[in-house]
């Protein structure tokens, strides 16, 4: 396994799917503010396609089909995870909120995510990610 790298997006996803409705039923989960951006296309390709990332040699990137465990591309996910963060505390900041009362996964369905999704429809038919990535989907 020394080509593979744990991001654990899945599992964070279903925490986060399940934070807000176990809270309205008074399950509360202690300290979700903690749990981390997620290393999800949308979110990554959003990055890329606002220009917060771009590749050190484009031609070695765009217009390729990368493999999951390639260099270019966990580089590409550990940069996403480490940004959201940074752009999530930039948002409470600027909208006067908190990682308690905004926590992570509001700003990514909520932002991050569409957004992604939103601005790739715009850029490329069908949508797609900027980087395209030989997966079946169970990375991204």
């Amino acid at each position: 396994f020394h080509d593979v790298f744990p991001f654990h997006k899945l599992a964070q996803w279903l925490s986060y799917s399940l934070a807000e409705p176990f809270d309205q039923l008074g399950i509360r989960f202690v300290d979700s503010w903690l749990l981390t951006g997620l290393a999800e296309y949308r979110n990554g390709g959003l990055l890329v396609d606002m220009g917060m990332l771009a590749p050190k040699r484009p031609e070695e990137v765009f217009g390729k089909k990368l493999k999951v465990t390639d260099e270019r591309v966990v580089e590409w996910r550990a940069l996403t995870i480490s940004l959201l963060d940074k752009l999530a505390v930039a948002i409470w900041d600027r909208l006067g909120e908190s990682e308690q009362t905004m926590p992570m996964g509001r700003i990514l369905e909520g932002g991050t995510w569409r957004a992604g999704r939103e601005i790739a429809a715009e850029k490329r038919p069908g949508g797609p990610p900027p980087i395209e990535i030989d997966s079946t989907g169970d990375v991204f």
